[in-house]
């Protein structure tokens, strides 16, 4: 695949140590045919041109507004070129030769169209993740999150799909999932991006894959947290307000779109039996956030909207 171009995303939210840690890793990469899209975050004019002068070989460009990741991810995906598309975070770090083996396993099968890595911590003893599954609650669940990596995730295997912080997929599939301009749905903001992804892919047939060989290493929460608390389980802890809601909403958005109605009655028991402790949390610890239902309903008709369209195109794929 030496002549494949891969379009590498980053979005930048500020923190000067994190992209340039990002970057230099990226520069290690020893495969050649590839383009670096850096969508600044920032809203500051000095963070932007600083990395531009000290990596000239990066595409970058700064945002007038705060983008949420799903708007930052589309921007950069609509102007680049690869025939593969790596999204990361900029709290990420690649392994050397992380490219070059997660390559290998998009030729697994033609139908294999997302990659995930095996994701640890920067103590690179926790795992972060070992690709996305989609649990019995209709959460994204990470293979592996928390454990200490035993090589117990050594075997290559098919996965669901991948964590959205080190996410690799082909153009193709991008392309025919994408709804209107969006490949991310900007209606999520943060969280279920990459489950909401995964199961569209799925939906029409795309597979994911899981190889172990190409290593990463993530800063749990270094961005969505603001620097506090990272790596520490229960996210929601940690979350504000905006974060928090999106966390809760988007679980359901992810489920409009895309559940099947006889998987929906299935699991449906689970489903109501995890809602009872996620809004028994929000009355007990986050009262306030009560009032956004009114958000939820809103965000939720167009959902529905969007699987409306996605349902017509797979009737006529």
């Amino acid at each position: 695949m030496s002549n494949k171009i891969v379009s590498i995303i980053i979005v930048a939210a500020g923190t000067r140590d994190f992209l340039k840690s990002c970057l230099d890793s990226i520069r290690g990469q020893g495969y050649p045919d590839k383009e670096i899209i850096v969508i600044d975050n920032s809203l500051n004019r000095d963070f932007g041109q600083e990395f531009q002068q000290a990596y000239p070989e990066i595409k970058l460009y700064p945002s007038r507004e705060n983008l949420s990741y799903c708007q930052a991810l589309n921007k950069g995906i609509g102007i680049s070129k690869g025939d593969f598309i790596l999204c990361l975070n900029d709290d990420v770090v690649l392994d050397k030769d992380f490219i070059d083996e997660a390559l290998k396993s998009f030729t697994f099968s033609e139908d294999t169209g997302i990659v995930s890595g095996k994701i640890l911590r920067f103590d690179k003893v926790t795992i972060d993740s070992a690709g996305l599954s989609l649990s019995i609650w209709r959460t994204a669940e990470e293979r592996g999150y928390g454990d200490k990596d035993r090589g117990q995730f050594q075997g290559k295997c098919r996965v669901f799909g991948v964590n959205g912080a080190v996410a690799f997929y082909r153009r193709n599939l991008l392309e025919q999932i994408k709804v209107g301009e969006e490949y991310f749905d900007s209606d999520f903001g943060y969280f279920y991006e990459d489950l909401d992804v995964s199961w569209r892919a799925h939906r029409f047939g795309w597979k994911g894959y899981y190889t172990p060989a190409a290593l990463a290493y993530h800063l749990r929460g270094g961005t969505a947290r603001q620097g506090s608390n990272p790596n520490k389980r229960f996210a929601r802890h940690y979350l504000n307000d905006d974060l928090l809601f999106d966390l809760v909403k988007n679980r359901y958005l992810a489920i409009i779109k895309n559940e099947s109605f006889f998987n929906l009655i299935i699991h449906f028991p689970f489903i109501l039996f995890y809602d009872v402790f996620a809004w028994g949390y929000l009355l007990f610890f986050r009262p306030r956030l009560i009032k956004r239902t009114l958000r939820l309903i809103k965000t939720a008709a167009a959902a529905f909207k969007k699987r409306k369209l996605m349902d017509k195109r797979l009737e006529g794929k």
